[in-house]
């Protein structure tokens, strides 16, 4: 007759065993995944890390050091502007799609009703597009003698045509235009879980509705709010044909730069050291939401 321990002790190796077999077969679903990241993901970015300090047989060796292009990069007041424009453009398009998201993203999920779902399939169908065909459906509205500028003399609001085109106006209105969908997607299931009751409790207690929205609601969607700025931050940051085809090579940023240098000059190795710092430029803005995510997140 077995006693207690035996059959504990028997029961061990089997435990054991079938947490192997577990942990073998959750390496091998993953297994996939982990070769396309390795593969696609890895091996370039070590590529271009490469690349950039003149280590690659793609690119010519640096004259001075391994670290001469980043150094051009900073030293070369032409690039620094370059840097800050980036930034800004990135930054400002993001602001403009918060302040128009974020009212069709509350309607959506407070007063559309039905209306929610025609309004979703709106928003989402110019992504279903190719962005070059919307850009150059910008560039028929905004040109010179275009529908705009034909309406608005018309209608004698202009002497002249207004000039959208070739600049930060029309640039930024065909950003906000590709953007508005992904911060209204990241806002509305936020919305969606905030409990009504806590704003009618504070209504209830007095607080008026601009009150409410502050201490109650915003911060509710705040996490959706980041996830938005950091997704039309990122996806910004790192666009080109906007700038290229409504910009008329007036607003010139990283991506941009990128852009002509690997396909006019052929410096493989300072647009890869370009692409290496708009990396970390989005890594730090990915790494700064986190933060303040996680603060939220303690703070509830």
């Amino acid at each position: 007759m077995s006693t207690p321990a035996a059959t504990a002790s028997a029961a061990a190796p089997q435990g054991q065993r079938r947490a192997r077999e577990a942990a073998l077969r959750i390496a091998l679903l993953c297994a996939p995944a982990l070769v396309l990241l390795i593969v696609f993901f890895a091996f370039p970015l070590i590529g271009n890390a490469l690349r950039s300090l003149g280590l690659d047989a793609q690119a010519a060796p640096s004259q001075t050091s391994p670290w001469s292009n980043y150094e051009k990069l900073f030293v070369d007041p032409y690039y620094r502007g370059v840097i800050v424009e980036t930034i800004k453009v990135s930054f400002i398009a993001t602001l403009l799609c918060l302040a128009l998201g974020y009212p069709i993203a509350h309607f959506m999920v407070r007063r559309a009703g039905r209306l929610a779902m025609p309004m979703l399939f709106l928003l989402i169908a110019p992504l279903l597009t190719s962005i070059i065909m919307r850009t150059f459906g910008w560039r028929v509205l905004f040109a010179r003698h275009g529908p705009f500028n034909d309406l608005l003399m018309w209608l004698h609001l202009i002497e002249r045509p207004l000039r959208v085109l070739g600049g930060p106006l029309g640039v930024y209105i065909g950003i906000v235009h590709v953007m508005v969908p992904f911060m209204v997607l990241s806002i509305v299931p936020v919305l969606r879980g905030v409990d009504r009751r806590l704003e009618e409790s504070a209504r209830i207690l007095g607080a008026g509705a601009a009150r409410t929205f502050l201490l109650v609601t915003l911060p509710l969607a705040m996490e959706g709010i980041l996830t938005g700025c950091v997704l039309v931050f990122m996806l910004t940051s790192g666009s080109f044909v906007t700038q290229l085809l409504l910009g008329d090579g007036s607003v010139v940023t990283l991506p941009l730069l990128i852009f002509q240098q690997f396909s006019l000059t052929q410096d493989l190795g300072f647009a890869s050291a370009m692409g290496n710092l708009l990396l970390v430029i989005v890594l730090a803005c990915l790494y700064v939401q986190l933060r303040v995510a996680g603060r939220n997140g303690d703070a509830r």
